[in-house]
């Protein structure tokens, strides 16, 4: 079958190989999935350069999300059949045409939701969910909370702010350029500025940010409230948040959101309910995304470089079926 592997960290373009690997069956408790459409993001080639060695055995074969088609189950799998159609999670391994997942990693798609959308119904909904939720339990109710959210052009980033909006809080989105704007709509605040130059008196009850490195200093030493909380989720700029900063605020709190620690502790039920969150809210639209391109996988090599365009946009996705 169709695959990729990494053998050794680097640059994604340059040791993530395409290959031919072994199509094995499904042991008891697992369902191979044929994955039809798999997503290209950030979490997918972080641990590719090694920045997370600790935590990643080599060899590896990257993709976190996407969806596909069920077509052998292993002995004692009830709940899934041949030709149910169900996004996989629990590990790495969708950038090739067969994957095999213990049934209760698997999560069936509803008939109207397309591929495109089913294929990143995972990493960015769930991570705003949960977000959201951190904010929740921090201050009781987010009516009137004003939340500035970084990289509010993403495609996660414009999910927070919607997502916000209709749970009452009042968010910002930071944004480094007018091009994105269009995707907000008109009924949110926005600013187009580095955080350096945000507004003179600037102030958030919370920061949600996806970027670190010295503008997540900037945002903690002089953009919360006392009282307020920073939650980091990504780290867009490739540098840590800095320490001093955080200790400069010791009445903010400062928290990190990974979402695998949450899915590999939340069990099966939490998980089917943030899934059905999620289904509902690409059902509405309200956590569609824009597929700037798809790729067979046998051109994994101009799927990354497009996925590498500072100009792309929307998400990049695999085809591994080709």
């Amino acid at each position: 079958m169709r695959s990729t592997l990494v053998r050794q960290f680097g640059e994604p373009e340059q040791v993530i190989e395409l290959v031919e690997a072994p199509r094995a069956a499904p042991r008891a408790g697992e369902v191979e999935v044929e994955i039809s459409l798999a997503a290209i993001n950030p979490s997918d080639l972080i641990p590719v350069t090694g920045a997370y060695s600790a935590r990643t055995t080599l060899p590896f074969v990257p993709g976190f999300e996407g969806v596909g088609i069920v077509r052998r189950v292993g002995a004692d799998v009830r709940d899934f059949k041949p030709g149910d159609r169900v996004v996989p999670i629990g590990a790495s391994g969708l950038w090739q045409q067969f994957v095999l997942r213990p049934g209760e990693w698997c999560f069936r798609v509803p008939d109207d939701i397309a591929d495109a959308q089913a294929a990143m119904s995972y990493v960015n909904p769930l991570t705003a969910l949960r977000l959201v939720e951190a904010l929740r339990t921090h201050f009781g109710s987010l009516q009137g909370i004003e939340v500035g959210v970084t990289a509010a052009g993403s495609a996660i980033g414009g999910m927070l702010v919607k997502l916000l909006a209709l749970q009452g809080a009042v968010p910002t989105a930071m944004l480094r350029s007018e091009k994105t704007r269009v995707r907000l709509g008109q009924a949110h605040r926005v600013v187009v500025a580095e955080v350096g130059d945000l507004p003179s008196g600037s102030q958030f009850d919370a920061v949600l940010d996806a970027v670190g490195g010295t503008p997540a200093g900037e945002l903690i030493r002089h953009s919360i409230r006392p009282g307020g909380t920073f939650i980091q989720y990504g780290a867009l700029s490739g540098i840590p948040v800095p320490p001093a900063a955080i200790g400069d605020r010791p009445d903010v709190r400062f928290d990190f959101l990974w979402l695998r620690t949450w899915v590999h502790s939340a069990g099966r039920d939490a998980l089917e309910a943030a899934f059905l969150r999620s289904f509902a809210g690409l059902q509405s639209g309200l956590f569609a995304s824009l597929v700037a391109a798809t790729y067979p996988l046998s051109r994994l090599a101009d799927a990354l470089a497009h996925q590498a365009d500072p100009g792309r946009d929307g998400k990049i996705l695999l085809d591994p079926r080709c």
